[in-house]
């Protein structure tokens, strides 16, 4: 790739620096926001449990789930040369809903002669690892089904089978086990809510496992943008290079699915906005993408928190119509600069 100029320069470290600033402002809103409203609660008794124990992991695990997401919307776009892959496009989103309702409906039937609360701890550790395994599962199907990752488009057709199917598979479970319906609403909503400092680490140990083999596979992604017979010439090993990209998109959406369900539209929105304010090779794409992924959620958990506080929107109502309405006014953008380069 040839070396950036001034101007690129400039724009790339504008947009580090206003991330930066956005994520710290964030950050400090998100230790004020409670359930209550706007508040500070320094110098109050509980003040170390309502920040140290709810706010602060909340806080952090929210960004951690947006970077998740936002590194793997980099990822999918980068490999299928798609500015419209987000990462549930290969079935880790009907798999991993598919799971969860399997767990709930298990857990009503089978919670019928145990107490509450171990009731609760059990569907509690089983969703998470149930919406893990299961974003891994659709994956995997997808991969088995596609014969491997050797070609884009049966891979793509793949996911899409997948997702369709089993996602008709978990509405047959909540019809047979109607109980089991409003967790998963909740789940495919997307939560924050029960973020606490496990999740925090679980959390950014994916990240620390997905981003750096990520970056050091993103000049492959540069070589696949000039398309795959041009990466076969460069030496690249186009099929070995697509399956490891997939397990890494497939393990951190499965890890950002398993501790806040399916926020819709941060893994689709936050490389584009990458790209808008500072186009770059990839290996500042991804990176970039993550950190305007987590800046993205982090600012939906604010808002979710707040606006009708003491009530609370679920997050992912909120990047939907943030991200959606940002996506409805780049198409209607770029349809009128196409008809006015008619005219």
């Amino acid at each position: 790739m040839p070396d950036p100029g001034p101007d690129e320069e400039r724009r790339r470290a504008r947009l580090a620096v206003a991330l930066a600033l956005l994520t710290a402002l964030l950050g400090l809103a998100g230790l004020g926001a409670g359930s209550g409203g706007w508040a500070w609660p320094f110098g109050e008794a509980d003040a170390a449990l309502i920040v140290g124990e709810i706010r602060a992991p909340r806080t952090l695990g929210a960004w951690l789930v947006g970077a998740l997401l936002g590194l793997a919307g980099a990822v999918a776009q980068g490999l299928f040369r798609n500015p419209l892959a987000d990462p549930y496009l290969l079935g880790s989103a009907s798999g991993a809903s598919l799971a969860v309702v399997l767990v709930l409906a298990a857990g009503t039937l089978a919670g019928q002669g145990l107490d509450l609360a171990t009731v609760d701890l059990l569907l509690r550790t089983g969703l998470v690892a149930a919406a893990f395994a299961g974003a891994l599962g659709g994956v995997l199907l997808t991969l088995a089904l596609a014969a491997g990752a050797q070609q884009t488009l049966r891979l793509l057709l793949a996911g899409v089978v997948v997702g369709v199917v089993l996602g008709a598979a978990s509405d047959l479970v909540t019809l047979a086990a109607p109980e089991a319906l409003r967790g998963k609403q909740i789940f495919l909503l997307g939560s924050t809510g029960l973020l606490g400092w496990p999740a925090v680490a679980l959390l950014a140990a994916g990240l620390a496992l997905a981003l750096p083999p990520a970056w050091r596979l993103a000049r492959g992604l540069d070589a696949l943008a000039l398309g795959e017979d041009t990466a076969r010439s460069l030496g690249l090993q186009v099929a070995r290079l697509r399956l490891v990209l997939v397990t890494l998109m497939a393990l951190a959406t499965g890890v950002a699915v398993s501790q806040a369900g399916l926020v819709a539209f941060v893994g689709l929105v936050a490389p584009h906005l990458v790209r808008r304010f500072a186009p770059a090779p990839q290996g500042y794409t991804l990176v970039a993408s993550a950190a305007m992924g987590g800046t993205l959620l982090l600012a939906a958990d604010v808002l979710a928190r707040s606006l009708i506080a003491p009530e609370e929107l679920p997050v992912g109502v909120l990047t939907a119509l943030l991200g959606g309405g940002y996506l409805l006014w780049l198409l209607h953008r770029r349809a009128a600069a196409a008809l006015g380069g008619r005219l």
